[in-house]
């Protein structure tokens, strides 16, 4: 592809520009369905200033998946730095959703799947991000309480799960805003986390018993 009049633009703004398009392309066709050609094209550049920048499109989608990661991580981790449990909670729900709603293309592409030779590209890396985050406040507060510190990484795995799964719904179906939509995700989880028992027991038979 000809770049003859085009707008030399510094490599570092050059490399942004790149990774809002390449963010878009994969946003909306998906890693597999999106070529270095295509986002060449979208950039208006020639396909080896792609490679010269990332490697190919390998390259690219790692950073794009990096830097959303990192940000998504951060803002909920800075939502749950402080306040009351179900402050924190409901904080760290408005957050998630505030995100989805602000970026929906980074929202797009870590909820997809990944190529496999990627180390950060799917949906449950971020989760176990996430979750790690959240078990270390869980450890500290069932510590204090009294219960298994154990356990944290369950419930803090569960509450992670439950509010990005939600985000996801919600959005392909915004009619709630997301102050309501945190709400009822942080009611739900208060309400379990409340009334925990310390040692909790099934109340079925199990399987095979």
């Amino acid at each position: 592809m000809a770049t003859v009049g085009l707008k030399r633009l510094p490599a570092l703004e050059r490399r942004a520009q790149l990774i809002e398009v390449g963010r878009a392309a994969f946003a909306k066709h998906g890693y597999e369905a999106t070529s270095v050609e295509e986002i060449a094209k979208r950039a208006k550049v020639s396909k080896p200033i792609v490679y010269e920048h990332f490697g190919g499109k390998e390259g690219l989608y790692a950073v794009v998946v990096d830097r959303e990661m990192d940000y998504v991580v951060r803002r909920i981790a800075e939502a749950i730095g402080e306040g009351l449990p179900r402050e924190r909670i409901e904080r760290a729900a408005i957050a998630f959703l505030s995100y989805v709603k602000d970026h929906p293309d980074g929202f797009a592409v870590i909820s997809q799947d990944s190529p496999m030779t990627t180390s950060r590209g799917r949906l449950s890396s971020l989760l176990n991000d996430l979750a790690e985050r959240i078990g270390d406040l869980f450890a500290e507060t069932f510590k204090d309480a009294g219960y298994d510190t154990k356990s944290a990484p369950i419930y803090a795995h569960a509450l992670v799960g439950m509010v990005t799964f939600v985000g996801k719904w919600w959005m392909d179906n915004r009619k709630s805003s997301v102050e309501d939509v945190a709400s009822h995700v942080g009611a739900l989880a208060w309400m379990g986390l409340r009334h925990l028992p310390k040692r909790p027991k099934l109340k079925i038979r199990p399987t095979g018993a």
